[in-house]
């Protein structure tokens, strides 16, 4: 008879950075939301240390800013940053999607298909949350098919520095409806159709961070 080892617990710290890397991302703090080390351990019914930690790991990443006194919260962007962050995500989401083009089977598209659905039902419901989840949902299923994972884990620090941004541009843009770059996107895949996808990529992860820096 043999014995299952389980899995070993996850530590504290990983918990907590976690769980505030996955609010951040997805858009659940506004841009300059305030957080303390007290605060955070009592959420997560936490020590300090752990707390301190998961912050300090969040800080490295840019999704959260440390100023000279202490003051630890979610970064507001200049239109330079927006900018140069919009570049990264034209850069690195153009060559992930290119590079997952050759694996994007109909199983797949449809799946795709289905995520936008989601996305328009966030929509309809005006949760902006909902709409930024299932947003990155969208790009993230798409760019697993690149077997790049050095890549996307550069991709998804970009959308962790852009995620309190996202929630403000989502109140901007007003949408009524789901992107319509996301359209053009499905309709490269089932063409196959390399400079097409490119294109629809590239407008889709910048025309909206440029109404920004308008």
């Amino acid at each position: 008879m043999t014995t299952k080892v389980s899995d070993p617990p996850v530590a504290a710290h990983d918990r907590v950075y976690r769980q505030l890397r996955s609010r951040i991302m997805h858009g659940e703090m506004d841009p300059g939301s305030s957080l303390t080390l007290r605060g955070i351990g009592q959420e997560f019914d936490v020590s300090m240390t752990p707390a301190r930690e998961a912050v300090r790991r969040l800080v490295a990443e840019g999704a959260l800013s440390l100023s000279s006194s202490g003051r630890v919260s979610t970064p507001e962007l200049s239109n330079d940053r927006i900018e140069e962050l919009a570049a990264l995500r034209a850069l690195l989401e153009t060559e992930l999607a290119s590079r997952a083009l050759p694996r994007a089977h109909m199983a797949l598209i449809d799946r795709l298909t289905m995520i936008n659905h989601s996305i328009a039902e966030a929509i309809v419901k005006k949760d902006a949350v909902g709409y930024i989840r299932y947003n990155l949902e969208f790009h993230r299923s798409l760019y697993l098919r690149a077997q790049a994972p050095a890549m996307l884990a550069l991709a998804e620090t970009v959308w962790l520095q852009l995620g309190p941004t996202m929630r403000l541009l989502y109140g901007k843009l007003n949408r009524t409806e789901s992107p319509k770059n996301h359209m053009l996107i499905l309709a490269a895949l089932r063409a196959g159709d390399e400079p097409r996808l490119r294109f629809a990529v590239r407008s889709d992860v910048t025309q909206g961070l440029r109404l920004l820096m308008a």
